[in-house]
């Protein structure tokens, strides 16, 4: 079994927690807080209590850290399912939406 992912060294804990304290998203902000602990020389267990996830989340946690830097903390978009629609469809759906609802349809009650 190998040891711990050796993690940067380049933050201090308290420059992590600084950065913590002025992130926009609450997800980056509890990951800063778990490295500080790290940086602190919290063990990993510790650290990954401390940003409510399991030791092995911490661990791509800070491989991500070491590839990207803080930025690499934020979470990506998700691509979300491909549309359904081909580009021609999505066109002609707009166009329909654009002329609005008919003025007049028979039974319909608005």
């Amino acid at each position: 079994m190998s040891g711990a992912v050796p993690m940067r060294d380049d933050y201090s804990g308290e420059a992590l927690r600084r950065l913590a304290a002025v992130a926009c998203d609450g997800g980056q902000s509890r990951r800063l807080m778990a490295l500080a602990a790290i940086a602190d020389g919290k063990n990993r267990t510790q650290a990954a209590a401390i940003g409510l996830m399991d030791r092995q989340t911490l661990r791509d946690w800070v491989i991500r850290f070491n590839e990207q830097g803080p930025e690499g903390l934020i979470n990506k978009k998700a691509s979300g399912r491909p549309s359904k629609l081909t580009a021609e469809q999505r066109r002609e759906l707009a166009e329909i939406v654009k002329k609005g609802p008919a003025d007049y349809v028979p039974g319909l009650i608005r």
